[in-house]
């Protein structure tokens, strides 16, 4: 291992850009299917490793939402966030603000109650066994209208003391962020925070719809930002920040080659970029894996990486003392 993926592997970091569904990996699919008595459309964990081959957002959703079809039971989403939480311990992840999507599941019949039992029984489990902090992000799928997220918002009442906020993912060409621009008022003045992915597949313009009627407080991806010299000022005046998914964007073909990732002119022009792994279990890597990517291809060096860290404290939602004691975290690594 060279001495930057070591110096990687070590720093403290948080992930703001990670889909639990996302997370599932192929052994864990079968093993729930198993269990839960269903029959999934591959022979073989290396079937479903074969299949992760995308051109695009769509064809990885399509595998993503028949994936998630095992996803059954309270203790089926503990099984599912208690094996991404370990793994982001590996990493030297101390806190993770994590998506799910509660429409998948609903959609087919297991109730919201059943995805946050489980997911709430990992977040305080990740907590005392692994010393990780957790902020849930309920996220609305942008395919489907406005009345089924206000439904999906109605249905999580009940829940809103175990959630940071709401978010938009899903199919992004052909579905603006002003589509949920009522929804996200509404999720506002019940005190959630507002997270939106734009501009990765979709325009700058879906960008500018985010922050003007969604009002986001963290833009997800933000990749085709670039394009626009005015938004870009817009986003480093503001202190926005980005979460940024290399490898999903190279799997994706968000990029052509990662070798020409935005990341590094992101830092130069001063924006605040972080690094995560999005779907991780479908696009080859974990947040460490990110790092190291951009790093192998001569793109980031240490102290870059310092400053990604950084970004990815300074962008989550943390009491004030505790950023400081994370942010010294990192001075005091980076320093040795």
């Amino acid at each position: 291992m060279s001495s930057l993926a070591t110096f990687i592997a070590g720093l403290p970091k948080a992930e703001l850009h990670l889909h639990i569904e996302g997370s599932l990996e192929p052994e864990l699919m079968f093993a729930l299917a198993k269990r839960n008595r269903l029959s999934l459309p591959f022979a073989s964990v290396e079937e479903v490793r074969a299949a992760y081959s995308f051109s695009n957002l769509q064809d990885f959703l399509d595998i993503y939402y028949q994936g998630a079809a095992v996803l059954l039971t309270a203790e089926d989403f503990h099984d599912l966030a208690m094996a991404y939480f370990r793994r982001a311990a590996a990493d030297n992840v101390r806190h993770a603000e994590i998506f799910f999507d509660p429409q998948t599941h609903t959609d087919r019949g297991v109730p919201l109650a059943t995805v946050m039992e489980g997911l709430n029984a990992a977040v305080a489990r990740a907590r005392t066994e692994l010393g990780l902090s957790v902020h849930l992000i309920l996220c609305f799928l942008r395919h489907l209208d406005e009345a089924a997220a206000f439904a999906t918002l109605a249905a999580a009442e009940p829940f809103l003391g175990s959630l940071l906020g709401v978010g938009l993912d899903s199919s992004e060409l052909g579905h603006p962020p002003a589509k949920f621009a009522r929804v996200f008022a509404a999720a506002r003045s019940q005190g959630l925070k507002l997270f939106a992915h734009a501009g990765e597949e979709g325009p700058p313009a879906y960008v500018w719809e985010a922050l003007d009627l969604l009002h986001i407080d963290r833009l997800d991806h933000g990749n085709r930002a670039l394009e626009d010299e005015a938004l870009v000022a817009r986003l480093i005046k503001e202190q926005m920040t980005l979460t940024v998914c290399p490898l999903s964007n190279q799997k994706l073909c968000v990029v052509k080659d990662l070798a020409q990732h935005p990341l590094p002119r992101m830092l130069q022009l001063g924006l605040r970029a972080t690094v995560n792994s999005d779907d991780p279990a479908y696009f080859g890597g974990y947040v460490n894996d990110n790092y190291q990517a951009l790093a192998a291809r001569g793109l980031l060096d240490a102290a870059q990486c310092a400053t990604l860290a950084r970004n990815s404290f300074l962008g989550a939602f943390l009491p004030g003392e505790v950023l400081q004691q994370h942010l010294s975290s990192i001075d005091h690594y980076a320093s040795l």
